[in-house]
C-alpha cells in the first residue's frame, strides 16, 4: 500500500512541477519588453555616449537576430517543447543576460541557499516546539501570555520590516553584526561567517517559529484534557515523563503537518533575506534575473525551488504513518 502511494504521490509531484513551469514559462514572456531589447538599447546608448550610434533598421535588425539566435522568435509552446527537452536531458541553457552556465551558477549558489535554510529549519523547530511546550505547560499563566502575544507578533511583522529593524539596531547602532555579505565557514573565516548568518536567520525564523509555538501549543492542549493524561497524573508521574512520553508524542501530527509549509516559507523566504542582506544565494540570483527578464534563469530557478517544495511535501506525508501507525496509505 505504501509503495502505491509514493509512485502516485511521485507520478502527481512529476505533474506539479510541469504545471507550475508551463505557467512560469508563459507568465514571464507576457510581461511587456524582453531581455534583449535591453541589451540593444543599452548597446545604443554606449554608442551614442561615444558619438556613434545605430539608426532604428539597424538596431531592429540586431534585435531580430538575437532573438532568432535564442529562439525567443518562436511560438511559445514550440519554446516550451524546447526548453523542456533540454531541462529533461540536464541543461539548463545560459543566462540571456550575463552569459553564464545556469547549472554552473546554480551550483555555486546553492550550497549557500541550502546552508541558511537547514540552519532556519533545525531553529524554527527547536524554539517553535520548545516555546509551545512551555505555553501549553503554563497554560494561563504570565509565560503563557507572553509566548502567544510574541507568537501573534511574528505572524504579523513582515520580514522585510523585522530585517531593517534588525539592520539599523545591530548594524547601524551597536555594531555587532555585519550589515552586509555572507561567506560560507568552509570557505573563509569562521567567526565572520557566524556573525553574517544571525540576522539572515532571525529573519527566515522569526515568523516560523511564531507559527510553530501557537500550534504546538493548541495540539498539546487538546492532549493534556484527554483521559490517559489525566490517569498518568493521578499515576503520580513525573512532570517530564508526562509531557514528553504522552501529550507531545501524540500532539506531534499538527506540528509534522506543517513541515511542508515550513520548507515552502523557508524555500520563498530565502528570496527577500538574501536580497535584502546581500547574500550570494539562488535567492538573489532569481530576484536579478527578474529585474532583468532573465528568462532561462527565471524558469531553471523555479522549477528548482518547486521540486523541493514538492518533494518536502511528499516526506512530510510519509512522516505521518512513523508518527501515527494507525494512518495507512490508501
Amino acid at each position: 500500500m505504501m509503495v502505491n502511494f509514493i509512485i502516485r504521490r511521485l507520478i502527481n509531484s512529476v505533474f506539479l512541477v510541469l504545471l507550475v513551469s508551463m505557467i512560469v514559462f508563459t507568465l514571464i514572456r507576457m510581461v511587456p519588453g524582453d531581455p534583449l531589447s535591453a541589451l540593444v538599447d543599452a548597446e545604443q546608448q554606449r554608442l551614442i555616449e561615444g558619438g556613434g550610434g545605430m539608426d532604428p533598421e539597424q538596431a531592429q535588425q540586431i534585435l531580430d537576430d538575437l532573438r532568432a539566435q535564442h529562439g525567443l522568435d518562436l511560438p511559445i509552446p514550440i519554446q516550451y517543447a524546447q526548453w523542456l527537452g533540454n531541462m529533461i536531458q540536464g541543461n539548463f541553457g545560459r543566462s540571456i543576460v550575463r552569459g553564464f552556465d545556469i547549472a554552473t551558477e546554480i551550483g555555486r549558489r546553492m550550497p549557500i541557499t541550502l546552508y541558511l535554510g537547514l540552519i532556519a529549519f533545525i531553529v524554527t523547530n527547536i524554539f517553535g516546539i520548545f516555546w509551545g511546550v512551555i505555553a501549553a505547560v503554563r497554560n494561563g499563566t504570565v509565560v503563557d501570555n507572553v509566548v502567544s502575544g510574541v507568537a501573534i507578533l511574528g505572524m504579523t511583522v513582515p520580514g522585510f520590516l523585522m530585517a531593517v529593524v534588525l539592520m539599523y539596531i545591530l548594524s547601524f547602532t551597536m555594531e555587532w553584526l555585519p550589515l552586509h555579505g555572507f561567506n560560507l565557514p568552509w570557505r573563509g573565516d569562521i567567526g565572520v561567517s557566524v556573525r553574517s548568518t544571525v540576522m539572515p536567520v532571525m529573519v527566515m525564523t522569526f515568523g516560523g517559529i511564531a507559527g510553530m509555538s501557537r500550534q504546538c501549543r493548541s495540539s498539546m492542549l487538546e492532549v493534556i484534557n484527554a483521559d490517559y493524561v489525566r490517569t498518568a497524573w493521578a499515576k503520580g508521574m513525573r512532570e517530564k515523563v508526562v509531557i514528553f512520553k504522552h501529550v507531545l508524542k501524540n500532539g506531534l501530527m499538527p506540528i509534522v503537518s506543517m513541515q511542508g509549509g515550513m520548507i515552502a516559507g523557508i524555500v520563498g523566504g530565502s528570496v527577500i533575506v538574501e536580497t535584502i542582506f546581500n547574500v550570494p544565494g539562488v535567492g538573489s540570483l532569481v530576484v536579478d534575473s527578474m529585474t532583468q527578464l532573465d528568462y532561462p534563469v527565471i524558469q531553471a530557478v523555479t522549477v528548482m525551488f518547486t521540486f523541493i517544495t514538492v518533494m518536502a511535501n511528499l516526506v512530510v506525508d510519509l512522516l505521518y504513518g512513523w508518527v501515527d501507525p494507525r494512518i495507512r496509505h490508501s
